[in-house]
């Protein structure tokens, strides 16, 4: 499982909570994905993953570096 820093700045951590995730569920994912694609909308990597509280859950990012990620968006989705 990949290690990463994560970036919160207050505009994604809202945009997040928009849709009803938490900052713990997005790391979760993003650091142990079932699979990860590109966004079709975004061209942006997008994880979809379970969370620890049985949560399926589409989290797009940027990779900043090769451990660095800026979380975009997360909402949870049909497995």
């Amino acid at each position: 499982m990949p290690f990463y820093f994560f970036i919160w700045d207050g505009e994604n951590d809202a945009h997040i909570a928009e849709h009803d995730v938490g900052i713990e569920e997005v790391q979760e994912v993003v650091c142990g994905p079932t699979r990860v694609e590109t966004s079709a909308s975004s061209d942006r990597p997008i994880a979809f993953g379970w969370t620890s509280t049985g949560r399926f859950l589409a989290c797009v990012y940027e990779l900043l570096d090769e451990d660095t990620v800026y979380p975009i968006s997360a909402y949870e989705v049909e497995p």
